[in-house]
């Protein structure tokens, strides 16, 4: 018989803030990365750097145990362009919409797919609302929070100022059906 661990994934960046002391003030965090840190979460990004990453967040209590954030992070990252692999850096300031729910309060939309198993709906009501981030233990996680908001952030197809696609790479002639369209023409 085996044993099975639940586990918490060990964050790259965290900063645990107590749930219970965010109370009628708003209160002002502010989370910047070290140097180590930052070379984590390059290595899980698929980044060759990040040489600045800091989070401002400003969190008031809202009902139940909700705690709203709202954050603006400040990023210097280096990425790979798509177009010539070359590196490049990147500046990326954001500004994000959070709400910390605690996981017992935490609505889920109910719905299934094809296997008949539970998957939750996006509707435009959701989309338009901050990102739900649960929340156990009465800690939140203002450090994971802020790494999957750059996560977020990123361009998946980055491109370098002035790149440009080879010319041979959007020329017509080089599709391969294009011999076989002028032999196939229709005559007028």
């Amino acid at each position: 018989m085996s044993k099975l661990y639940n586990v918490r994934m060990q964050e790259e960046l965290s900063y645990p803030v107590r749930a219970a002391l965010i109370k009628d003030q708003s209160q002002i965090f502010t989370v910047r990365a070290s140097e180590s840190q930052r070379a984590a979460l390059a290595s899980r990004f698929a980044l060759p750097a990040i040489s600045l990453l800091e989070g401002r967040f400003a969190l008031h209590h809202e009902r139940s145990g909700i705690i709203c954030a709202t954050l603006t992070m400040y990023a210097a990252v280096t990425q790979t362009c798509v177009v010539t692999l070359d590196p490049f850096e990147a500046v990326i300031k954001d500004t994000a919409a959070l709400r910390f729910v605690p996981e017992a309060a935490m609505r889920y939309v109910s719905g299934s797919d094809e296997q008949g198993e539970a998957e939750e709906d996006v509707t435009p009501d959701t989309l338009d609302s901050p990102d739900d981030i649960p929340y156990a233990n009465d800690s939140i996680d203002l450090g994971a929070a802020l790494a999957e908001q750059l996560a977020l952030a990123l361009d998946p197809y980055p491109r370098k100022p002035g790149a440009a696609l080879p010319e041979a790479a959007s020329d017509d002639s080089a599709n391969p059906f294009a011999g076989l369209s002028a032999r196939f023409a229709k005559p007028d």
